[in-house]
C-alpha cells in the first residue's frame, strides 16, 4: 500500500518533469510597425526580415488597428521609400501586388492583410504570426501605450481621467475581451518613459498588470531614465515591492524592438532586432507561448543567450550558452529587509563573473531576479555603449 501511494505522489512529479523535458525556447517579438500604421515597410517585407534573421514568432503591433480592411498607403516619393516598392513589387510580383498610379506619378499600394500574408509565412514550429496592436492613448498630452498582444478584435482607446486610469482602462479592455471571446490574450504596457509620461505612482496601483518593457529599442523612450526620472530597472524593482504587499502578481518584464525604420540602421532610428523574448513553451502556438509567458517561463534579452533558467528548491540558476571570447557577469537584484523592516529596491543580492550562477533565496528575501551582462558591444544599439544583455524574469520563495 506504501509502494502505491508513493507512486501516486511521484506520478504527478514525472509528468512535470516529462512535460519540462519537451519545451522548447522560441524567440520572439510583440513590438513592430508596419505602413498600416507609422513603420516604413511593407508587412510581408517585415515578416521575411523576422523569419530569416532566426524569429520563430512575431506580432505586427500598429497604433489603434489590426490589418485587416482595406488600407491605401501612398507611398512617399523619397528615394529609399521608392526604391523598396521597387524591391517589394519584383519580389512579389505584379500579381500579388495592387497599387495605382495618379496622373502626378503618386504610387499607393493596396496593403495585404494578416489573413492574406500569412500563408506566405507561418510554418508549424518554425514561424508563428500573432495579431496585435498596440492600444495608443493619451492623457494631457502624455502618450499612453499599450501591447494588446493575440486579441481577436481592435480595441479603442479607452480615455480616462489620469494617467493612471488611461491605463487600467486600456489593461480591463484588454482583459474583459480575452474573457468574452475566451481567446489567450495578454497586455503589456510599453515605454513608460516615453514622453516622461507614467510615472512609478501611475502604475503603482493598477490591478491586472502583469508585463511591461523593461527595454525598448526605439532611440527616444528614455530606458535609462535621467537625473530626475528612474530608468525601467529601478521601476521594475520598486513596482514589484509593491504589487506584492498588495498581493498583486509578479510583474514580467520584456525587451521589444518596437521597429519602425527597416529601410536605413543606425543611431536615432527605430531599427528591428534591438530586443526580442527567448519563450520556453511546449510548442510554437499562441495559447502555449502565452501560458509560458504569464507563468514567467521566459527572458528579456538584447543578444545573450542563455542554456536555461531554473528554479528548484527556492535556489534561481541561470546558465549562459557561452560565446567565444566574450565573458559575462550575472547578477541577482532583489529587494531585501533591512535592520528597520523596510525593503529596498534594487539591491544588489549577488554578483558572479562566469557563464553559470544560482542565488538561494532567503526567509529575508521579497524576490530575486537576474540579469546577464556580456562584454559583447550591442550591435546597431539603443545608446552607444550597450552592451548585450538579458533580464531572467522575478521568482519568490514557494
Amino acid at each position: 500500500m506504501r509502494y502505491i501511494l508513493l507512486l501516486l505522489l511521484l506520478l504527478p512529479l514525472t509528468q512535470l518533469q516529462a512535460q519540462e523535458a519537451t519545451k522548447k525556447w522560441y524567440k520572439g517579438n510583440t513590438h513592430t510597425h508596419s505602413y498600416w500604421s507609422d513603420g516604413d515597410d511593407f508587412p510581408e517585407m517585415i515578416m521575411d526580415w523576422y523569419k530569416t534573421h532566426g524569429y520563430d514568432f512575431i506580432s505586427l503591433s500598429d497604433h489603434n488597428t489590426l490589418a485587416a480592411g482595406e488600407k491605401w498607403k501612398a507611398i512617399p516619393k523619397h528615394p529609399f521609400r521608392q526604391r523598396r516598392f521597387e524591391e517589394y513589387l519584383e519580389k512579389y510580383g505584379s500579381e500579388w501586388v495592387t497599387y495605382k498610379t495618379d496622373s502626378a506619378g503618386q504610387i499607393s499600394v493596396k496593403l495585404k492583410t494578416l489573413e492574406e500574408y500569412r500563408p506566405l509565412f507561418e510554418e508549424a514550429e518554425k514561424f508563428l504570426i500573432i495579431q496585435a496592436e498596440e492600444v495608443s492613448d493619451g492623457y494631457d498630452g502624455k502618450p499612453i501605450h499599450m501591447g494588446a498582444i493575440n486579441v481577436k478584435e481592435v480595441i479603442k482607446p479607452q480615455g480616462g481621467n489620469s494617467v493612471a486610469e488611461v491605463m487600467q482602462n486600456n489593461l480591463d479592455a484588454v482583459y474583459a475581451q480575452r474573457e468574452r471571446t475566451g481567446q489567450p490574450m495578454f497586455a503589456h504596457i510599453n515605454h513608460p518613459n516615453f514622453g516622461w509620461a507614467i510615472k512609478l505612482e501611475d502604475m503603482a496601483h493598477l490591478k491586472g498588470d502583469r508585463f511591461f518593457e523593461v527595454y525598448n529599442g526605439h532611440p527616444h523612450v528614455h530606458n535609462y531614465g535621467d537625473s530626475t526620472t528612474m530608468g525601467m530597472e529601478e521601476l521594475w524593482d520598486r513596482l514589484l515591492i509593491l504589487y506584492l504587499h498588495q498581493g498583486e502578481p509578479l510583474l514580467y518584464g520584456l525587451a521589444t524592438d518596437d521597429a519602425h525604420n527597416y529601410l536605413k540602421s543606425g543611431a536615432g532610428l527605430s531599427n528591428p532586432g534591438r530586443g526580442w523574448l527567448m519563450v520556453k513553451a511546449t510548442d510554437l502556438s499562441a495559447a502555449a507561448l502565452i501560458e509560458a509567458m504569464e507563468q514567467g517561463d521566459f527572458y528579456a534579452t538584447t543578444g545573450v543567450e542563455l542554456e536555461d533558467v531554473r528554479f528548484r528548491k527556492n535556489a534561481l540558476e541561470v546558465s549562459v550558452k557561452p560565446e567565444a571570447g566574450v565573458s559575462y557577469t550575472i547578477q541577482f537584484w532583489g529587494a531585501k529587509k533591512t535592520a528597520d523592516g523596510k525593503e529596498q529596491g534594487g539591491a544588489l543580492l549577488k554578483e558572479v563573473q562566469g557563464s553559470h550562477a544560482k542565488y538561494k533565496l532567503r526567509k529575508k528575501d521579497l524576490y530575486v531576479r537576474a540579469k546577464v551582462i556580456s562584454s559583447k558591444p550591442k550591435e546597431n544599439p539603443y545608446q552607444a555603449g550597450d552592451m548585450e544583455t538579458a533580464w531572467v524574469q522575478p521568482v519568490t520563495a514557494r
